[in-house]
């Protein structure tokens, strides 16, 4: 069930306590692929996990901006800080339990939300009447996700196979060329490179013209698939917490 779309009393008449936050970001994806990219993509994911799953499930808006500063030096980048977007999310999930949906998975599109996603839950968890699990769309697509780099294949073939008429096709050629093919600057194991305009002319890494819509419509069936499943296992958890030792 999608919240926007629907009614308090359709809400009110749903039998379960699972949820689904899309979470994403408004950011620099080269110069063929949406500044949008992230949260179309994590939309898409759970809009497909929800139909995937057996069972209902209440998939609320994305949430459009996270953690992105590192892509400020592109225009229309936009990025607010961990603490900010922690707290956001976090009473996000608590207004979603006050309602008794009180597991929730965070379907995320962005990495600069994991390292977040990951501290916030687990303080959920701990400490909320929730509980949160993260999930990135990108880990969950098998042999797929070593490829994965920015506005590369995998996000430029998911957007191509849900939203075509947002990539600029006629600009393939320039995002490949002014591209990087690796995330970073590194030394060893120590990536120098804070911002991704020390490494990407075009803010692109890897190579779009790899990422076609059949692409990615194998990748949206990979990750709504796992998707389906976590939902799974989120309902049948026991998700009290352990006495204390």
């Amino acid at each position: 069930m999608q919240l926007s779309d629907s009614t308090w009393t359709d809400v009110d008449a749903v039998d379960t306590d699972l949820a689904m936050v899309p979470v994403g970001s408004t950011e620099q994806h080269g110069p063929h692929a949406p500044l949008g990219t992230d949260t179309l993509n994590a939309e898409t994911v759970a809009e497909a996990g929800a139909d995937r799953y057996d069972g209902d499930v209440v998939v609320t808006p994305a949430i459009p901006v996270g953690v992105a500063e590192e892509h400020r030096q592109f225009t229309g980048t936009l990025w607010v800080g961990e603490d900010t977007f922690r707290s956001y999310v976090r009473e996000v999930v608590a207004s979603l339990a006050h309602h008794g949906f009180d597991r929730v998975v965070l379907v995320n599109g962005h990495g600069g939300n994991i390292s977040a996603l990951g501290e916030v839950a687990g303080k959920i968890v701990r400490r909320d009447d929730a509980y949160a699990v993260p999930f990135t769309w990108f880990d969950e697509v098998g042999e797929h996700t070593s490829d994965m780099g920015h506005g590369g294949p995998l996000e430029t073939a998911l957007v191509r196979h849900a939203n075509p008429d947002l990539i600029r096709e006629d600009r393939i050629e320039e995002a490949v060329e002014g591209a990087s093919d690796r995330w970073g600057d590194w030394q060893g194991r120590a990536n120098l490179a804070f911002d991704s305009a020390e490494f990407t002319e075009n803010g692109v890494v890897g190579d779009p013209s790899e990422g076609d819509a059949d692409l990615g419509a194998e990748l949206l069936d990979l990750a709504a698939e796992s998707l389906a499943e976590l939902l799974d296992a989120l309902a049948d958890r026991d998700v009290s917490r352990p006495a204390h030792k």
